[in-house]
């Protein structure tokens, strides 16, 4: 490699990474965006005078067209009035005229064939433009979105959530001392109740609360023991002539009987 092709990739090397350095992607969308917004009225211009030319032609066609029936018309005049020097000069005209219409046509069919192609031009380039002015849109979009996420992510970096980490560790083991020590407190407590004692007291008042209720149940005459008795087992059988006597009579018997 030469020395001259080694200075001047060192240049570009240089001046390269400068103008890389410089270029904003996002501002040079931006910029895009607008040039090609800018280039829809000049091509709206541009084919407004094709179509002004064809307009033109069009109208001088016609104007030539009927110039030449008017002088067609004039020469068949003459020939029948017998004038053929006037059918003369009237055909030199006519002749000029037919090359003028014919010039005139030619112009006028390649000004429609600039106008359709124009038109064709101006719908693809506003197809194109669209497409790449959505691209640019999105990638904007795109771009704003992950500068949002940056600037999240810079805001979460800097929460210090390892810093408190001693704290929150020494904070949680003093908590977890003071609730080990509070529950020895109480089945040191616990431990140092008579629980036997408790239970003997318990038991005792319920045997006492039982010697009032059957106390209770022998001064209403609902004792166990009467209840237990024969007597109160007993089945008498009632002759059938009884059976059929009135029931007061019967019910009076039975309790004598039991007495």
């Amino acid at each position: 490699m030469s020395v001259w092709s080694r200075f001047t990739r060192f240049i570009k090397s240089i001046f390269g990474g400068a103008v890389s350095a410089m270029e904003n992607p996002r501002l040079i969308l931006e910029q895009n965006i607008r040039e090609l917004n800018d280039q829809v009225p000049e091509m709206n211009e541009n084919i407004a005078t094709v179509k002004a030319n064809m307009i033109m032609l069009q109208k001088e066609s016609k104007k030539t067209e009927r110039q030449v029936q008017d002088l067609t018309a004039k020469i068949r005049t003459a020939i029948q009035s017998d004038r053929e020097d006037i059918a003369r000069k009237y055909a030199m005209r006519l002749e000029s005229k037919k090359q003028e219409l014919e010039r005139t046509e030619n112009q006028l069919t390649n000004a429609e064939r600039a106008y359709e192609k124009a038109l064709k031009v101006k719908k693809a380039f506003m197809r194109e433009k669209e497409k790449k002015i959505q691209e640019a849109k999105d990638a904007l979009r795109q771009h704003e979105q992950a500068q949002w996420q940056a600037e999240i992510a810079d805001t979460l970096e800097q929460f210090e959530v390892s810093g408190l980490d001693q704290t929150h560790d020494e904070m949680l083991n003093r908590l977890n001392e003071q609730t080990a020590k509070n529950e020895a407190r109480m089945e040191l407590a616990l431990d140092s109740v008579d629980t036997e004692a408790m239970q003997i007291e318990e038991d005792a008042e319920e045997l006492r609360a039982a010697e009032i209720v059957n106390q209770f149940k022998m001064e209403m005459g609902m004792s166990d023991e009467k209840e237990s008795t024969p007597a109160s087992d007993e089945t008498i059988d009632l002759p059938a002539e009884e059976e059929r006597e009135e029931p007061s009579k019967t019910i009076g018997r039975q309790r004598t009987q039991s007495e």
